[in-house]
């Protein structure tokens, strides 16, 4: 998606600017006020904010979901991401409290005027494709009611963690508003090509993330720690940016694009700092 002036709209993935919290180990609410973080990155350019669940309920502590609503339209932040529903896909007990879950965020998305809400899978919980896909339908039925899109984050470590049966889950489910968020330190890591992520349908990406890293994980390294301690800013690692961000954009990609670098040697930065290299580095791959 392009401004005014031609270039892409960016959008600060949760991750990136969230300061000291931490995925899974720690607090995940974001050291940094909401304001502050919104009002950073509208100085610096970013047309887009992510938001994770746990700091989605840590701000509403002290401010309304209106007053949220209010702050992100007075600095022109205009593609809202909120993330991430986990277990929307199995029976029991745990889809309950899914469920549960699915109607405080999906009520957060209208309120906020959200683009998507991003789900998944970080277990390699078993299912199947057919079962993945009913539930993905379902939720972006559910969706629907509130204006918004489903984005499936596809990872290695997700109980569907290849292209292939993403794509075949996208077309059991045969829903406009239900697509993939294309991360390309994912891409990198289950070793999709460049030309084959350039042939995925353009219905099928509601959302792309940009970073970098390593092409293999050090020896010795989980790639569960890799990926929330050593993503890089693109240009600082060893992937090939310029043939990702080609093969995205070869698809009619369109959207904006997240920038989502989830890094232990980040989390002391200034909000300034990290939000400005986040920009800056992003940026630069287009020209």
């Amino acid at each position: 998606m392009s401004g005014r002036n031609g270039k892409p709209e960016l959008l600060a993935s949760y991750w990136t600017i969230c300061g000291n919290a931490i995925p899974a180990t720690g607090p995940e609410y974001s050291s940094f006020d909401f304001r502050d973080r919104v009002e950073t990155i509208s100085r610096i350019g970013f047309k887009g904010m992510g938001i994770w669940h746990a700091d989605l309920y840590k701000t509403l502590e002290t401010r309304s979901l209106a007053e949220m609503r209010q702050i992100l339209d007075d600095n022109g932040i205009e593609h809202i991401e909120i993330e991430f529903l986990f277990d929307w896909f199995l029976d029991g007990e745990k889809k309950k409290q899914s469920d549960i879950e699915k109607a405080k965020l999906l009520g957060a998305c209208e309120a906020l005027h959200a683009r998507h809400l991003k789900v998944g899978d970080f277990f390699n919980t078993p299912a199947s494709v057919e079962q993945c896909a009913e539930a993905f339908a379902n939720l972006c039925r559910d969706a629907a009611n509130v204006g918004i899109d489903i984005v499936f984050e596809l990872m290695p470590f997700s109980m569907i963690d290849n292209l292939e049966d993403a794509l075949k889950m996208l077309d059991l489910a045969d829903t406009p508003n239900g697509g993939l968020m294309i991360d390309t330190w994912h891409m990198v890591k289950m070793g999709v090509t460049n030309d084959r992520l350039a042939k995925v349908p353009k219905k099928h990406i509601l959302g792309a993330e940009l970073n970098d890293g390593w092409l293999k994980t050090p020896e010795g390294m989980e790639m569960s720690r890799e990926t929330t301690e050593h993503r890089m800013f693109c240009g600082e690692g060893e992937f090939d940016e310029a043939g990702l961000l080609g093969a995205i954009r070869a698809t009619g990609y369109d959207g904006p694009y997240g920038v989502e670098v989830i890094s232990e040697a980040n989390r002391s930065l200034p909000l300034e700092v990290v939000a400005q290299k986040a920009w800056d580095t992003t940026m630069a791959q287009f020209g």
